[in-house]
């Protein structure tokens, strides 16, 4: 059984579009290249047949990926979630013990992460250390090079 996957509107609009071309471009053209090298003659030697084929069964198994990401999405009601708790789609200000700076990031889908635009995945490490701390609390999360406490500042939505 798969596991639900929660994305904003976007994400998951996203998700759908790289799907659909998936699945009405580059699946097409792949059936062509195949189809260009069958026509070149013996399978069992043809180099182009094997890439072709290759590359449509890796092909096939992204779009399989991707249909149950789709099938098991969920899109979060922003409403109904705690605005005193870090959760998902949560922009939440922290400061680094250690280093003694500030950091905001936005807690979101594995799938929407984007780290130069300050957003992080409730899967990673730093998303689940800080899901459902409150403000005021501190996040320990252990890295490579030992922990790295992340004081709560702020939460808003």
């Amino acid at each position: 059984m798969s596991q639900l996957t929660y994305y904003t509107e976007e994400g998951l609009k996203r998700l759908k579009d790289e799907l659909q071309h998936l699945e009405r471009v580059e699946r097409p053209s792949i059936s062509a290249q195949i189809g260009e090298a069958r026509d070149k003659g013996d399978l069992s030697e043809n180099a182009e047949y094997d890439a072709a084929k290759e590359a449509q069964g890796m092909l096939e198994m992204k779009i399989s990926k991707l249909k149950n990401l789709v099938a098991n999405a969920r899109i979060v009601d922003e409403s109904q979630l705690d605005s005193e708790k870090a959760l998902i789609l949560s922009t939440v200000r922290v400061m680094n013990k250690m280093m003694k700076k500030e950091f905001t990031y936005t807690l979101v889908a594995e799938n929407e992460a984007d780290l130069k635009a300050n957003r992080i995945s409730v899967e990673s490490p730093i998303g689940q250390g800080l899901l459902g701390k409150k403000v005021g609390e501190v996040a320990v999360i252990e890295i490579p090079r030992g922990s790295l406490e992340l004081e709560i500042l702020e939460i808003t939505r």
